[in-house]
């Protein structure tokens, strides 16, 4: 099987559309990554894969140019994740493309990418009358990321770092160090990452081992962060769970994936390196 056959445009030279296309839209079966996990369809987990674009213009109906910051809200549950340059790719497609107005915009996209993922996706577009009410705000919890720790496992995920036990607490920790790689092209994907739990107390300096060492691997955001809860769930045994990744954005678009034993949604708070 080949890149193109399992990835779609990533890691390949492609020419931009000059005018609207669904068919850009590249589903990747999210099965392909949970069964690496042992994961199969009762999932362990909720969540969903918050998406943020910052390059999303069109044209109104007399030909001028409109611009938009979106939110995408891709669940969990949905059996295909949207593979990330195909995504960009068909919103620049909208580039030179005439609409009535930002709702039709809006249902357009809804269509598409819920067509794409094989679920319902949440679309919400912010026109630029609202940019000024937007402001940062990093990820709450405690960072473990001043720990005096040694390190020397960069890769592939050790599980074996974490430990729990002791009487159950509950807490949120943060840490800024995850770090993974495209595992089409290679290239760095940075991001933020808050666990909150209830349960045994978590080691934290085991914890942050445990982070690093996605520091090498090879794994799509949405893969990274299911990893993440399914190593801290089978190895702590929390009564709870959630971890949410802020990944710093690429080509316009930034992917924050959630997911949580239980919980009735998560914010979108965008952080300074986003």
């Amino acid at each position: 099987m080949t890149t193109a056959d399992t990835h779609g445009p990533l890691g390949r030279s492609v020419a931009y559309a000059s005018r609207y296309d669904a068919g850009l839209l590249f589903p990747i079966a999210r099965s392909i990554g949970r069964a690496e996990l042992g994961l199969d369809a009762s999932l362990p987990f909720d969540g969903v894969d918050v998406w943020n674009a910052y390059e999303l213009s069109w044209l109104d109906a007399r030909g001028k140019p409109e611009v938009a910051l979106a939110e995408f809200r891709v669940p969990a549950a949905s059996p295909a994740i949207i593979e990330s340059k195909s995504f960009k790719l068909y919103l620049n497609s909208y580039n030179q493309e005439r609409l009535a107005s930002i709702d039709a915009l809006r249902e357009r996209l809804v269509h598409d990418l819920s067509a794409a993922a094989g679920a319902s996706v949440e679309v919400l577009l912010l026109p630029p009358s609202r940019f000024g009410s937007l402001a940062l705000r990093e990820l709450d919890g405690e960072s473990i990321d001043g720990l005096a720790i040694d390190v020397d496992d960069y890769g592939p995920p050790n599980d074996a770092h974490l430990h729990a036990g002791g009487v159950p607490v509950t807490e949120t920790l943060v840490s800024n160090l995850l770090k993974s790689n495209c595992p089409v092209t290679g290239q760095p994907d940075w991001a933020s990452v808050q666990v909150r739990y209830r349960g045994p107390r978590i080691d934290r300096e085991g914890l942050l081992r445990y982070l690093v060492s996605f520091r090498e691997h090879a794994g799509f955001h949405e893969q990274c962060v299911e990893r993440i809860f399914v190593d801290i769930s089978r190895r702590c045994a929390p009564e709870s769970l959630e971890v949410y990744a802020r990944y710093t954005r690429r080509g316009g678009l930034d992917i924050n994936p959630w997911r949580a034993s239980s919980g009735a949604g998560v914010a979108n708070p965008r952080g300074a390196r986003q």
